[in-house]
């Protein structure tokens, strides 16, 4: 290959709470990077990925990791998927330095800061729709499952449980703030429970009161989701119950157990089931081991992929300084809609975040889909049941209220 390796930086939480989500996004940026410089690299230049641990993904972590990346290395991008603390601070040290900037942080914060100052924030990218989608979202998806006859709701009451942190404070507000234009009515909440804990008794208890139709919980942490879900386990309302992202994970399966087994979970960036989608779970998984975890792997790797294509398509990337090189990449990544691995991506030019499919576009080429799982018996593999026509499996009533 022609020309020295181009260095691009990834910010991941390799140890902390989220080590699990961290190690993939490496292997996320790994991949990408060894099959674009399989196929010739960026535009003759191999990618060489340079990563920084955020540990506690806190400001001070996250931001010292983004100089590190910045000052020592050179980075021309730098590319990651989440890291929740830093409510963008990271910003300025990326923008201070003209580079491009694409995570997957989930926050509408995002969309406030790159429109509060659009030419400072050029270069800051989210590769998925903002935390606040998640709340309409799911109440379009609940509705739907009403609506098509595949669950018939006692009630259109909603009981909204929260963690502690902005993230799920969003999410939870969005679902009470949204619930009457789908015909739904909080009866419970939004109740902030101070997070991490694994205590979830007393507001179980408090929900029970209410007797809802669906029980939301927007707290993220797959252990303290594990623990909610045994507690819920211990004497069950006869109601739906949906959990935050970290449900998802198979640490959640593997403390729940069959416990676990008809909980509803979403995410609005995950892995489609495709041709395109179980194509790159086979590589991901021959690469990294049958113990890898592609559904979060696909969030950096994607976002890597559509980098690399955009700077192909602006004439080549550039490092710190290089202000008028990376407007043109930030202007081919507004223009680029890009067929990832989870589905399209195409960046708002306002927002600079991905669109979600079906709450803001209806067109499914053109938006994100926000994926809606349910947990089956064998633990293992998560029932993709929406939306359509993504969908491989249909939602069944769960355990607790089909006995």
């Amino acid at each position: 290959m022609s020309g020295g390796p181009i260095p691009i930086g990834s910010m991941v939480p390799l140890t902390g709470a989220s080590a699990a989500d961290g190690a993939e996004f490496r292997k996320g940026v790994i991949l990408a990077a060894e099959e674009i410089n399989a196929n010739g690299g960026l535009l003759g230049r191999r990618i060489a990925p340079v990563f920084a641990d955020t540990g506690r993904q806190s400001a001070e972590e996250v931001v010292a990791a983004a100089k590190r990346l910045i000052e020592r290395h050179g980075v021309h991008a730098i590319v990651n998927g989440y890291n929740i603390g830093p409510q963008n601070s990271e910003y300025e040290p990326i923008a201070d330095a003209g580079i491009i900037y694409i995570h997957a942080n989930t926050l509408l914060q995002h969309h406030d800061t790159v429109m509060s100052d659009p030419e400072r924030y050029f270069g800051c990218f989210m590769t998925d729709p903002a935390d606040y989608w998640y709340g309409p979202g799911l109440l379009k998806f609940m509705s739907w499952l009403r609506d098509s006859g595949q669950w018939k709701p006692p009630s259109n009451r909603i009981a909204i449980v929260s963690g502690s942190t902005p993230y799920s404070i969003v999410i939870a507000q969005a679902i009470a703030a949204s619930a009457a234009s789908f015909g739904w009515k909080v009866c419970f909440g939004p109740e902030i429970v101070q997070t991490p804990t694994t205590e979830w008794r007393d507001v179980i208890e408090a929900v029970r009161a209410t007797e809802p139709a669906i029980l939301a919980n927007t707290h993220f942490l797959s252990g303290d989701l594990a623990s909610f879900q045994l507690q819920f386990m211990e004497r069950p309302i006869d109601c739906l119950v949906y959990l935050q992202y970290g449900a998802m994970h198979q640490s959640f399966s593997d403390i729940a157990q069959d416990k676990g087994v008809g909980v509803l979970v979403s995410t609005v960036i995950g892995l489609l089931r495709d041709e395109i989608g179980t194509s790159f779970a086979s590589r991901y998984s021959a690469r990294f081991g049958a113990g890898s975890t592609p559904q979060i792997g696909c969030q950096s790797y994607s976002a890597l992929h559509h980098y690399a294509l955009a700077a192909s398509n602006a004439g080549g990337s550039a490092g710190p300084g290089g202000f008028e090189q990376n407007r043109k990449i930030a202007r081919a990544l507004k223009s680029i809609i890009y067929r990832s691995v989870s589905g399209a991506v195409r960046f708002d030019k306002t927002w600079q975040a991905a669109a979600p499919y079906p709450v803001v576009t209806q067109d499914p080429s053109l938006g994100l889909p926000h994926l809606f799982f349910q947990i089956r018996p064998d633990l293992r593999q998560l029932a993709l049941i929406a939306p359509e026509p993504f969908n491989t499996d249909r939602f069944t009533l769960p355990p607790w209220m089909a006995s």
